[in-house]
């Protein structure tokens, strides 16, 4: 089932100009390019395809706003970390990135990172820069299904002293639906109902909350 059966893609944005306007509530979703952040969107909103997955990184380069109810929206934010990126470019999203500060929509981040490979230099930039705008995170681990049962724990374990207070944490999987319920209640509390369903609040087995 659609946790927003009418949610569409709203706009693309180059620049802070083409944002809707700065109304209602806003979620971003960020991650390192090809951690599953397209994945994780279509998951999380029960859609298959509304958010285009690719197996090339840093394919997403623009800012990429979703509307989800009436006055209810996703960001979806440029993939980063791709090396192959010119340095004007990464500059550039980073720039973009940062345009979004004054919205007094945005409610919180949805950050995406593998599992695998835990959090990288771009991830712990982009921890800094929501703490700066007091933007709460929770980090989606994606990817879990790849990680055995103690790998998982000892990744959860270990996250409240990597995230120092800054984010949630929780394990995710977009293939198998491990954690899907939580993310999406992480969505729908920060949206608030918003014409959305609603989702159960309760706190799953494999998230920590510091």
């Amino acid at each position: 089932m659609s946790l927003y059966p009418a949610a569409r893609f709203l706009a693309s944005a180059a620049t802070s100009a083409q944002f809707p306007p700065d109304r209602g509530a806003e979620v971003a979703i960020a991650g390192r390019s090809n951690a599953g952040k397209s994945s994780a969107i279509n998951a999380i909103l029960g859609r298959r395809k509304l958010a285009r997955t690719s197996k090339t990184p840093g394919r997403t380069r623009l800012v990429n706003f979703f509307e989800l109810a009436p006055d209810a929206r996703l960001i979806d934010l440029p993939g980063y970390g791709y090396a192959s990126g010119a340095r004007s470019e990464r500059a550039a999203w980073a720039d973009l990135i940062g345009q979004l500060a004054p919205r007094r929509s945005l409610r919180g981040l949805l950050l995406v990172v593998d599992a695998r490979r835990g959090l990288l230099g771009g991830d712990e930039q982009l921890l800094e820069w929501a703490r700066a705008i007091g933007a709460p995170v929770h980090v989606l681990y994606s990817k879990a299904d790849l990680l055995g049962a103690a790998e998982g724990r000892r990744l959860l374990a270990d996250s409240p002293s990597q995230l120092r207070g800054r984010a949630t944490a929780q394990l995710f999987s977009a293939h198998s639906g491990a954690g899907l319920r939580e993310a999406r209640a992480q969505l729908e509390g920060w949206l608030g109902a918003a014409g959305g369903a609603q989702v159960a609040q309760k706190e799953s087995p494999g998230s920590t909350r510091q």
